[in-house]
């Protein structure tokens, strides 16, 4: 089983040693993520100058959302009119960076973790718009339905409302044992609310075929409902959940996982050991 972290482990390990220890290093090399993002770290013109590019599918959605004024409050010293092909390009020179070795590796560390940042601008301004609407200071605003379309026919939409923030994933399944997988996973975001201990954690609602009302306009989701490779996983948050930034589901989908294993490993058919004569009359047994 493989637990995906927040940041890319090979951009960072792959950056620590020229930039944290300060040594000039060759570098061509191209680093995709599993939902097809793709980084191009090299160093073109000089050992000493490192290039980071990066392209994902919903860049340009993401720009609507905040995306570049995260990147120039992140990233603004280092960033630099981007590589052809790549919607992002920042530039490294290791004369240049700060004397202080865990500045540094801070650094690296937010480098590793763009993509993140990137995902979480509609997240930031939902949540946002959702405070506003609690402030009577301010006037209620008018919420944006934020779609976010990070891979082929799957998409995120965001969503505040005057009490909630709510959050849709699609997921797309197209072989039958891909969604009996995929249903049994994604039932324990439902069944989570059901122990007392967890009660409190977001309600999470799971559908195939019929979009979620919040999304049932979208031209994008017309003649779906007969579609039976597509699902959509409502999760409802309400200010409690991300005041405190507190992970509710987590723990619980990876025990779902471990366990499901178990049952997939007890299933396995034992093979009987097999006893035969070779033309010579020596005994081989197969297990």
């Amino acid at each position: 089983m493989i637990l995906l972290d927040y940041h890319n482990v090979v951009i960072e390990e792959t950056l620590n040693q020229p930039i944290v220890n300060l040594e000039p290093t060759v570098l061509d090399m191209t680093v995709v993520d599993f939902d097809g993002v793709a980084y191009h770290l090299s160093t073109p013109e000089s050992k000493s100058v490192i290039k980071f590019s990066l392209i994902m599918q919903c860049y340009k959605e993401l720009v609507q959302w905040g995306a570049q004024d995260m990147l120039q409050r992140e990233y603004g010293p280092y960033c630099v009119p981007k590589e052809d092909g790549y919607d992002v390009t920042l530039e490294f020179d290791l004369q240049k960076l700060p004397e202080d070795k865990s500045q540094r590796e801070e650094l690296v560390k937010k480098l590793a973790l763009i993509k993140r940042n990137l995902m979480a601008q509609p997240f930031e301004r939902a949540f946002e718009q959702q405070a506003q609407f609690e402030d009577e200071k301010q006037p209620n605003p008018t919420p944006d339905l934020m779609q976010i379309h990070y891979r082929d026919q799957e998409a995120i939409y965001i969503q505040a409302q005057l009490d909630r923030v709510t959050v849709i994933f699609t997921t797309l399944f197209k072989e039958e044992t891909d969604r009996i997988f995929g249903r049994v996973f994604l039932q324990e975001f439902v069944d989570a609310r059901r122990r007392p201990a967890i009660q409190n954690a977001p309600q999470v609602l799971y559908s195939s075929k019929e979009p979620p009302l919040e999304i049932r306009h979208l031209p994008e989701l017309q003649n779906t409902s007969e579609n039976e490779d597509i699902g959509y996983v409502t999760f409802v948050l309400f200010p409690r959940h991300f005041a405190k930034g507190d992970a509710y589901m987590h723990s619980r989908m990876r025990a779902r996982v471990q366990e499901f294993l178990k049952v997939l490993n007890r299933a396995k058919p034992e093979v009987p050991n097999v006893e035969k004569k070779t033309i010579t009359g020596k005994t081989v047994i197969r297990s």
